[in-house]
């Protein structure tokens, strides 16, 4: 298993949640080099741009925005899938989730913000 991190702009988004729902977030977002290797497209995803790999991984409600560093998983974001739900419901994109994200400019902006925050 990865040792995760979180940057300071993806824990507070996971402290903004109540308590159990921290706690059962953490206790599925799970991370080996083998879940990297076979990526079911349900759990655990990829998304990329101009050589940046960004893995999304989905529990419950949310999904963990993450790149691989060093045995190290560097979560940028941590965010409500009505997020971007809406995002694609709104401009109507026939494609699924990671592929309509990988071509989103307020995505990438969302965690060009997580990368340059500080780590926990």
């Amino acid at each position: 298993m990865l040792q995760i991190v979180f940057n300071e702009i993806s824990a507070a988004e996971l402290s903004a949640l109540d308590t159990l729902e921290q706690l059962e977030l953490l206790e599925e977002f799970k991370v080996t080099r083998d879940d990297l290797q076979k990526l079911n497209g349900e759990r655990f995803g990829r998304i990329e741009r101009d050589g940046l790999v960004l893995y999304r991984f989905r529990a419950q409600e949310y999904r963990f925005y993450f790149e691989v560093k060093n045995e190290l998983v560097i979560v940028h974001r941590v965010l409500h899938k009505g997020t971007f739900s809406d995002f694609l419901f709104r401009s109507k994109m026939p494609l699924a989730e990671d592929e309509a994200l990988a071509g989103s400019k307020h995505f990438w902006k969302l965690i060009d913000e997580g990368r340059n925050a500080r780590r926990m």
